[in-house]
């Protein structure tokens, strides 16, 4: 005759019944994030605020807060006057270029420094973090003699070609491969007779997609506002949006609602990339801390 399966205890069933609840966040929970979002907020609503005023009223005491009629006005103006068409322009495909090569580029490196065994890999794996302690303007007068020998002064190849890779996006891809692409799973695909071409494609790029997304947006901002080397190597007539930006501020008296509202251009599109691929970003970020 067949026992009885003993049942779960009180403390089990309400153990397992309480697992499946959703948590939800108390008012100082509220409190806390609104008050960090209006903080955040509070630069991009007061770049706003100036860009539609004009330069007299930003100069009087108190300084407004609220918008004035002057916006779209503004806006023309700093468009006209900067050139931000072609820099826009300009700013997509450098950064959309330095973008998409550093996390390919760094995918694959990272996933060289976690899974695959060479010689020297730990010494050559401190040799790429320690370029990061390196100051990046001790590299300007080297790099700038280095771009006029190939004769690409004033080119878009000259910001995009030092970029390509990035210290940071190796190493941050590296941890990041370490714990979430298991071993067993590269021996597995090698034992199916995939090549390496495939294992890369169809494992490693599946598996770091969440941290992939990651440092894709963190290089589109770096990239979108870099101002340091563009500066030195573009001029006005081939500029991206920062040194575009740039020759607002120039003349006797700046006209300071116009540099905010061509600040506000340039902004816009980081603000837009965020609202078309921040759901999915996070997404990744939680898919990938689940696999985890």
């Amino acid at each position: 005759m067949p026992m009885p399966r003993a049942g779960k205890s009180g403390a089990g069933r309400r153990r397992v019944m309480g697992a499946g609840k959703q948590l939800h966040a108390g008012p100082v929970t509220y409190v806390v994030l609104t008050v960090f979002a209006l903080v955040s907020l509070a630069p991009l609503v007061w770049t706003a605020i100036a860009a539609s005023r004009t330069a007299g009223r930003l100069a009087q005491t108190p300084p407004p807060l609220w918008f004035g009629g002057n916006l779209f006005t503004n806006l023309q103006t700093a468009w006209d006057e900067a050139g931000l068409g072609t820099a826009m322009f300009n700013s997509v495909l450098v950064a959309g270029t330095i973008t998409a090569s550093t996390v390919v580029f760094s995918t694959l490196a990272g996933f060289a420094f976690a899974k695959l065994r060479f010689r020297f890999s730990g010494l050559l794996l401190l040799l790429t973090i320690g370029t990061m302690m390196i100051p990046p303007q001790l590299a300007v007068v080297p790099l700038y003699l280095w771009m006029s020998d190939f004769g690409w002064s004033n080119q878009l190849q000259t910001v995009i070609l030092p970029s390509l890779v990035t210290a940071f996006g190796t190493f941050f891809m590296r941890q990041y491969l370490v714990q979430a692409l298991p071993s067993e799973l590269i021996e597995a695909a090698r034992v199916d007779g995939a090549s390496s071409l495939r294992i890369v494609w169809h494992v490693v790029f599946p598996a770091a997609r969440p941290a992939m997304a990651v440092l894709g947006l963190l290089t589109f901002v770096f990239a979108w506002n870099d101002f340091l080397w563009p500066i030195i190597a573009l001029n006005q007539q081939n500029p991206t949006v920062q040194v575009a930006l740039n020759s607002l501020g120039t003349g006797y008296v700046p006209d300071q609602a116009v540099i905010m509202a061509g600040a506000l251009l340039g902004t816009l599109p980081l603000l837009l990339a965020f609202l078309l691929f921040g759901k999915q970003i996070v997404g990744g970020i939680m898919q990938g801390a689940v696999k985890g």
